[in-house]
């Protein structure tokens, strides 16, 4: 008997010390880290408590809530079948490197994709991430004479087409000014230094309504594409654009990829600038090779989602690796990584839903979910000291260590807790003593009969267990339906529900015994405190 009563105490301790253990890093990360160390995503410290921590919800910490639809318009039947799943599966991929902890992504009805981001506290950065479709060409660029002769085309095209020219930047008639030049697109373009043709700002607007009508013409440039570089360029001290014309078809897209690591001063000229070092496949290395092998002396334009990011010449054939340069800041150039290393989108997305939640809300429903479940507690405990005495500490005890383990379980279970779970957690503390009020009325009967206090401890427990047992299957039951069924917040009061249902027969029924088991075998006792 006594080696049983030591392996339950033995029990006992190691639950209520291994839960501890499992909250201890939910408390260095929420209330010993501070908000910029919790913001770190490169510190493997940070990184690893913040794993075993306990994660708060969207509603909790604050973040952004997206509703994404995917542009499956232009994809082929069987492509466009699986086009959402495929379109999770990188966003989920692309979030997961970005560092956000416990992320919610799940399809809705259509071609709709919910994104919930706890903690995330720029809606711009976020959103640049998970829209960019990352399409990766490595694309010839035409040599100077082939590119005047794709300019002269479209001028050319408008010669015949002047009902379709745009306004006129000059405030003449767009008709007249274009009868006095004769070039339409050449007459602004001047010379550049990176293979392509320089626009000034000034022009800008009118340069690319020219191209994009030109482009619609699929037959006017055959295999030649007209294409733009970065926005905000320079060239001779002013500020422009660049357009290139490349070859229509790729030469390499970005599935030789095997990997992509932000880097600076991948180039010579620039020390300080920010880039992308691309790891190619096997199969992508000697495709790289043979392709700037069979283009020595000339230009390989890397497309990104059809903007020149950079075109570098090729001295010689390159067996390695590539690399991306171009004006890129550090968060730039850690984005475009994620994606490229992510992949790239089946099909482009839209947002068609954004909702930000400010951490101020999420800390006013914390405060007010720490008051309810504080005050639920005293009232809880109140009574079972005014009606039970003595008995009613050891059921407030097993209260207490209820919510330790149920706490503990949240990262064990890598659950997030929301507000609806906060409710949960307050609910587990009402009926918490549930149990104990049973067994204690039980014990009390027992003792009116005239019983010894240890055989009415035994009877009490004996009788109670099948009713007790009864109501937390039908109850946890009732959860586990509830979290089958349900979605977002609604699983996570049936999470916090369930594990406190299963945690209170742990406390009310097996600690509790075993306190008043102890305190009976130590000692004949003549009254009970019940």
């Amino acid at each position: 008997m006594r080696s049983l009563g030591n392996w339950r105490l033995l029990l006992s301790v190691s639950v209520v010390l291994a839960s501890l253990a499992y909250l201890y890093p939910s408390f260095q990360y929420h209330y010993q880290f501070t908000d910029a160390q919790r913001r770190m995503t490169t510190d493997p410290k940070v990184n690893s408590v913040r794993d075993n921590a306990i994660h708060l919800g969207l509603d909790l910490q604050g973040g952004i809530h997206l509703v994404l639809e995917v542009d499956a318009s232009k994809l082929g039947k069987a492509e466009a079948a699986d086009a959402v799943d495929r379109a999770i599966e990188i966003i989920r991929n692309r979030v997961d490197q970005f560092g956000v902890a416990e992320p919610l992504i799940q399809k809705e009805s259509g071609n709709r994709i919910v994104i919930q981001l706890p903690g995330m506290n720029d809606p711009e950065r976020a959103k640049e991430l998970i829209g960019q479709t990352a399409l990766l060409e490595f694309k010839l660029v035409r040599t100077a004479p082939e590119t005047q002769q794709a300019l002269d085309k479209v001028d050319a095209y408008f010669r015949t087409r002047q009902a379709l020219l745009p306004p006129s930047t000059t405030g003449k008639p767009a008709s007249v000014d274009s009868m006095t030049t004769g070039h339409a697109l050449t007459s602004m373009a001047q010379a550049g230094e990176k293979g392509a043709v320089f626009f000034a700002q000034v022009d800008l607007q009118r340069a690319q309504a020219l191209v994009e009508i030109a482009r619609r013409d699929s037959g006017l440039l055959g295999d030649t594409d007209l294409v733009w570089g970065e926005e905000n360029d320079a060239s001779a001290g002013i500020t422009g654009r660049y357009l290139y014309a490349v070859k229509r078809e790729a030469e390499l897209t970005g599935g030789i990829v095997a990997n992509a690591v932000p880097k600076i001063g991948l180039e010579a000229n620039n020390p300080t600038g920010w880039g992308v070092s691309l790891t190619l496949t096997s199969v992508g290395r000697n495709q790289f090779s043979t392709t700037t092998g069979r283009y020595v002396g000339r230009q390989l334009g890397i497309v990104l989602d059809n903007k020149v990011r950079s075109a570098p010449n090729i001295r010689e054939r390159i067996r390695g690796d590539a690399s991306i340069t171009g004006s890129f800041t550090d968060k730039q150039a850690k984005d475009l990584a994620i994606v490229l290393k992510a992949g790239a989108l089946p099909a482009p997305v839209k947002i068609i839903e954004e909702r930000s939640v400010g951490p101020t809300l999420g800390s006013d429903s914390i405060r007010r979910g720490f008051m309810a479940a504080l005050v639920g507690a005293l009232l809880v405990t109140f009574f079972m000291l005014i009606y039970y005495r003595a008995s009613g500490v050891i059921a407030v005890l097993a209260m207490i260590v209820n919510v330790i383990i149920l706490m503990a379980f949240m990262p064990l279970l890598k659950q997030t807790l929301t507000l609806p779970g906060i409710a949960g957690i307050v609910l587990t503390i009402g009926v918490s003593v549930d149990a104990n009020v049973l067994i204690f009325e039980r014990i009390r009967e027992e003792i009116r009969n005239k019983k010894t206090i240890t055989a009415a401890v035994v009877a009490g427990y004996n009788r109670a267990w099948v009713t007790i047992l009864d109501a937390h299957v039908t109850a946890f039951l009732s959860s586990l339906c509830l979290f089958i069924f349900g979605t977002g917040p609604i699983k996570g009061f049936a999470v916090t529900f369930s594990v406190g249902l299963v945690a209170n027969l742990f406390t009310a029924v097996f600690m509790t015994r075993y306190v008043f088991d102890a305190m009976t075998a130590r000692r004949r006792m003549d009254t009970l405190s019940i």
